[in-house]
């Protein structure tokens, strides 16, 4: 919330509840892809109840020439349906809506199915909270914008929890922050606080669309934006007066709601994960940790942490006041009946002396290892960045920071930092650790200079005569790379990558190739 994205371009036709629109022309602005909400829907693969999920439903049930599914629909089709949403909130239709609208529907499908399966587990919360105001329902899609459905994100600027509140402004809205809790990232307590914030907004404004564009860039920004349209107050008027970060919110806001109320019309279901559809909370009257409950309800770690994200620490700690510990419902019957055994368990261990403060070894967060993966570490050295880091590694540099609890991208001289990596590849990447930095820059075809370093085209690199390695580029797919190479086809690198997934590459990735002499 509040200055943390970038987003659009227009052309646009209102649409009424009536269906019969009005249609207005506005010239077109090129604005830059939506790069926070790709890493927000990127971040998904990260979280521990979607890798452990069931087997993707939709894969299975959709036939690859499933023409809906491949294919863009006609601007009608989606004008139609807009119109058709009974909602107090006047969708609008223009062409970064369809852009957005492709996102979701065509290119992050499988991200759009884990949030569909995630909202079966926070809609209903978001629901309860905006019915009992009053407020149109579909602000339960303002996540979606916001985090992807993941408690734990946390902006560049910040920003954290399902609705992404900066610090002052969840302190303002009475979330507790301190060094064990967070409720920013608590589903519950923070819908409240956005509902709230969001009934305040709407106090002002009386436009939702407006609302919405204050909600991400605030409400000075929104004021200025007015004035300096001359006093217009709807948000197509003052659209060039906004910040450019928040010009796309409101389209990317409205495509979410239209894809998930047309979801089953794209082929697009929920996929399963661990979180259960009906939970209950119990208020903990005395410091718990996690790993007791984990220990004695024989249930994964992760599992409580991704219920519970508000904890930071792994403890809860009610010493002086009681604190929520969310759990499925059959868990907290199992919980009640062993209460006082589950307080009591290695109590000395995690809280000595009474004292709340635990033990480091247990409240340290690290993420489960992958599937398929192994851990390296790396050792940072000077003139090293998270960005860099992740180039050599061929890794995400929103997974490099989430692995490590990496804030800002601050790293630190001497800090070791755990790397993911395929396990037929450990060796290689366990060598980057001892290398120079010039060695390492060029491990991704760049030069090291005394005061930057530059990039050059990257170059094949032969092992053993037999075998070439070719790093992904920006734009590339497995057809434009089989074509670089005599006798090499698609299924080739696929076969000899372990690839499942032609679409599935990225760049910096490095792929193995054998031409034909």
């Amino acid at each position: 919330m509040w200055l943390k994205k970038g987003l659009v371009s227009l052309s646009i036709v209102m649409i009424g509840l009536s269906g019969k629109g009005q249609t207005t022309v506005i010239d077109t602005l090129p604005d830059p892809a939506p790069e926070y909400l790709e890493q927000c829907l990127d971040s998904l693969v990260n979280q521990w109840y979607v890798s452990k999920s069931a087997t993707n439903l939709v894969l299975d049930s959709i036939p690859e020439n499933d023409s809906i599914a491949k294919l863009s629909l006609p601007d009608s089709v989606y004008i139609k349906r807009l119109s058709e949403i009974s909602s107090p909130i006047n969708y609008t239709f223009n062409s970064k809506v369809k852009a957005y609208i492709e996102l979701y529907t065509l290119k992050r499908r499988e991200q759009v199915q884990s949030m569909l399966g995630l909202s079966q587990y926070y809609f209903p919360m978001f629901e309860e909270v905006l019915d009992a105001r009053q407020m149109p329902l579909e602000l339960k899609y303002l996540p979606i914008i916001e985090s992807a459905l993941n408690p734990r994100a946390y902006s560049r600027a910040g920003a954290s929890g399902l609705w992404q509140f900066m610090y002052y402004t969840g302190k303002q809205y009475g979330l507790n922050i301190n060094s064990y809790v967070d409720e920013r990232r608590d589903p519950y307590r923070s819908s409240v606080a956005a509902a709230d914030f969001l009934q305040d907004l709407y106090d002002i404004y009386k436009d939702w669309f407006l609302v919405i564009a204050a909600y991400n860039c605030g409400p000075g920004n929104v004021n200025k934006a007015i004035r300096r349209s001359g006093g217009h107050r709807d948000f197509w008027k003052i659209y060039y007066h906004l910040p450019r970060e928040t010009r796309g919110y409101v389209p990317a806001f409205i495509a979410a709601t239209y894809t998930f109320t047309y979801a089953k019309e794209h082929n697009l279901y929920a996929s399963a994960n661990n979180l259960p559809i009906v939970s209950d909370t119990i208020m903990v009257n005395q410091p718990l940790h996690l790993k007791q409950v984990a220990e004695m309800l024989n249930v994964k770690l992760d599992y409580l942490r991704d219920l519970n994200p508000q904890y930071r620490r792994d403890v809860v700690p009610a010493n002086k006041e009681p604190y929520p510990l969310r759990l499925s419902l059959n868990l907290s019957s199992e919980f009640a009946a062993y209460e006082d055994t589950i307080y009591a368990h290695n109590r000395n261990n995690y809280f000595p002396g009474g004292q709340l403060v635990s033990n480091p070894e247990y409240t340290k967060y690290t993420p489960s290892v992958p599937k398929g993966k192994e851990t390296v570490w790396y050792t940072v050295k000077s003139g090293d960045a998270v960005g860099l880091i992740a180039d050599w590694y061929d890794v995400r540099t929103s997974d490099l920071r989430y692995w490590n609890n990496i804030r800002r991208n601050l790293i630190k001289v001497g800090q070791k930092l755990a790397i993911y990596v395929p396990k037929n590849k450990v060796e290689y990447y366990k060598s980057i650790n001892s290398m120079s930095y010039a060695e390492k820059q060029r491990l991704n075809g760049r030069t090291a200079t005394a005061s930057t370093s530059v990039k050059s085209k990257p170059k094949p690199v032969i092992e053993d005569g037999e075998y070439i390695y070719y790093t992904v580029r920006s734009g590339d797919n497995l057809w434009s790379i089989a074509k670089k190479y005599s006798g090499v086809s698609n299924t080739d690198i696929m076969r000899l990558n372990n690839l499942s997934n032609g679409a599935k590459i990225s760049p910096g990735q490095k792929l193995k190739i054998k031409p034909k002499a």
